[in-house]
């Protein structure tokens, strides 16, 4: 959220100017390149992150604690709205064909899909009206990620965490601090050297060569 407020105070929602104004980021702000790339790779290292989780979550049984494991299924899915809007607002090849390519498929539900399709466009194909929206929806959705995440924790502490022993969480309770606080933090500094590193030595290396080009509708 931090990086992307930076990155929001450069971005312009145009068209004709959003792929201009990130390579101004890169370019004549002061590390505006490290900015964005932490932002950048700091989404694919978050999903990482997201899918330990969720593997963690099947191997334990979490989905057994229904209400815990839906509202992270929404989140999830929020998750995966927020990442899209925001691959999409560069407006490079990839970006324009990407959301051309995924709102397409609302299209598939009967009756209303096409109607479905223009609503999220703002008009007959992908445009400015679809990149202003876009650009506003990846602002929003991480405030709405953030309350859904303190209903998930709430849920969380109610029915309390698996473990491997399969043990009900009120037996044999140890304090969150210093034990599981200490291996969290020892966690996030591992993932947060890795994100660092890709970030100064390869920072495109989980990105698409395609999205340098600036995006031609035709």
């Amino acid at each position: 959220i931090v990086t992307g407020l930076l990155l929001a105070m450069h971005y312009t929602a145009d068209t004709s100017l959003a792929f201009a104004s990130v390579a101004h980021m890169c370019r004549d702000v002061q590390f505006g390149w490290l900015i964005r790339n932490l932002h950048a790779n700091g989404a694919s290292f978050f999903f990482i992150c997201i899918y330990f989780h969720i593997g963690r979550g099947f191997y334990y049984g979490s989905y057994l604690n229904k209400e815990t494991w839906n509202i992270g299924v929404v989140l999830l899915l929020a998750l995966m709205a927020t990442a899209f809007v925001g691959y999409v607002l560069p407006w490079g090849q990839m970006s324009f064909w990407g959301a051309t390519v995924i709102t397409n498929l609302f299209s598939a539900i009967p009756y209303i899909g096409q109607t479905l399709v223009e609503w999220a466009w703002g008009g007959f194909s992908v445009d400015n009206p679809t990149l202003t929206r876009f650009f506003a929806l990846h602002f929003l959705l991480p405030f709405v990620i953030a309350g859904l995440t303190l209903v998930h924790l709430t849920l969380l502490h109610e029915t309390g965490s698996n473990n491997p022993l399969g043990i009900p969480s009120d037996c044999d309770k140890i304090p969150f601090h210093p034990y599981y606080s200490t291996k969290d933090i020892l966690g996030f500094a591992f993932m947060l050297i890795l994100l660092v590193s890709l970030a100064l030595f390869s920072p495109n290396l989980l990105g698409d060569p395609e999205n340098f080009t600036p995006a031609n509708p035709l």
